[in-house]
């Protein structure tokens, strides 16, 4: 929401200018701008990313002519995103090869019929060195249907003034919390809490860091057992404890981000995805020096959290008229090379496990820097999301999520309103629903 119902599910763009820097990457293909030699154009629908067209790029000097990539931008609302593919490919539309899905969509897509199944060389290629975690969000009943393209996931942001050793479990962070609000300093905990998707990744965060679950394992009936009740005691406790900011049910990715970003900001702790940290760079630099991070928190002590991963992965139509250089096309849009361009220019995490320790900046022939960026210089938390993406939350995977989504982040609003047994029950009656109806038009 990886989400949140948003661009890359959070994961924002970086906004220094290192759009030149693909220069170093590829030298822009003549090709590209005149078309291929066969006549044959892959149109790849994704969601707006900055650099993605470097990427595009790139991918057509490697075809040489053997088909042409078109970036077509999708809507920059993830809802926008999912209605424009969904209706084409409802209509069987031929002209669409490579599909950008949020995480949550595969399952949909793939039971719709719409997403073609990675088999061979092609699958054998896309799982290679992919983290067990967003590989799974590219899986639907044990098969393959997308190529994970960049993943993300959610940390804790706090201020090493106001907390110089970071509470590791809920309890502390409330208990932290309400002793700086006694202290007269920041004490606020702001997170997504407005009625949308990044309220539903932050309550499967907890379940899932719980030991819980909201549904089966296979998608089809509800679960909500003790660790998604524990997960509701633990949100109507934070957000009846007096810390959290009185915008938190119009809170989304950027609305959180600036709450804590803001001069004189009243926030100790933020729970949000990576993009936080180049935007506090910028946008507060002064407390950018003190921003530090760590883990999405327990709930329990010593049982490690599991925080919902985001991203996106890259499916070939059913409907294309070119499947073979399509796996081909989405096969380079994500290599390693590409995933870590990626990172380091728009700041979405990889699903390559060797992108994190590569050492190479984008110019492997000048030293690394500012303008020359590699993973430890563009993503100093990287050690701390790869552990995190070793251990991670994955949002419950069914055809009906869109469904299912729309429910909880209705039932858990607001969420200080929460009755934790009353508001499990609720949840198992209308997500029973939910599921029966798998409509996938919106």
């Amino acid at each position: 929401m990886g989400s949140t119902r948003r661009v890359g599910r959070g994961a924002g763009s970086r906004s220094r200018p290192l759009v030149t820097l693909g220069v170093a990457l590829v030298a822009t293909s003549v090709l590209a701008a005149c078309g291929s030699e066969t006549g044959k154009t892959i149109n790849v629908y994704y969601a707006p990313e900055e650099n993605f067209q470097t990427v595009v790029d790139n991918c057509n000097e490697q075809a040489n002519g053997r088909y042409q990539i078109v970036y077509n931008k999708l809507p920059r609302d993830a809802d926008g995103q999912r209605e424009q593919m969904v209706r084409r490919l409802a209509a069987e539309d031929d002209e669409m090869d490579v599909l950008g899905l949020d995480v949550t969509w595969v399952a949909e897509f793939a039971e719709a019929g719409w997403a073609a199944e990675w088999t061979g060389k092609n699958k054998a290629e896309a799982e290679e060195g992919v983290l067990p975690g967003p590989l799974e969000t590219a899986m639907w009943q044990d098969k393959l249907y997308a190529a994970t393209k960049n993943t993300n996931i959610q940390l804790m942001w706090y201020d090493e003034r106001l907390t110089p050793e970071p509470p590791e479990t809920w309890d502390e962070v409330i208990a932290a919390a309400k002793r700086l609000k006694q202290q007269g300093k920041p004490y606020q905990v702001v997170f997504t809490g407005a009625q949308y998707e990044g309220l539903v990744s932050m309550y499967n965060s907890i379940t899932e860091s719980a030991g819980g679950q909201i549904l089966s394992d296979d998608g089809l009936s509800v679960e909500m057992d003790e660790g998604a009740v524990r997960a509701l005691e633990i949100l109507h406790e934070l957000t009846t404890a007096g810390i959290t900011a009185p915008g938190l049910t119009n809170a989304q990715e950027d609305e959180t981000r600036l709450s804590f970003e803001a001069k004189g900001s009243q926030a100790a702790f933020q729970l949000n995805w990576p993009f936080v940290y180049p935007a506090m760079q910028e946008g507060n630099p002064e407390r950018a020096e003190h921003m530090k991070w760590t883990r999405f928190p327990e709930a329990t002590a010593g049982e490690p959290s599991r925080s919902t991963i985001g991203g996106y992965n890259l499916a070939v139509s059913s409907y294309s008229k070119h499947q073979p250089e399509a796996f081909e096309a989405a096969l380079c849009l994500r290599s390693a090379e590409n995933q870590k361009f990626s990172a380091v220019s728009d700041g979405v995490p990889p699903t390559i496990e060797s992108v994190y320790n590569d050492p190479e900046p984008i110019d492997p022939s000048k030293p690394a820097g500012d303008d020359n960026p590699n993973m430890e210089t563009a993503y100093p938390m990287k050690d701390t999301i790869l552990d995190a993406l070793k251990e991670p939350g994955v949002r419950p995977l069914t055809p009906a999520y869109q469904n299912v989504s729309t429910v909880i982040s209705t039932v858990l609003s607001p969420p200080s309103s929460i009755d934790p047994q009353a508001t499990a029950e609720r949840l198992r009656s209308e997500i029973t629903d939910a599921l029966e109806s798998k409509g996938v038009l919106p």
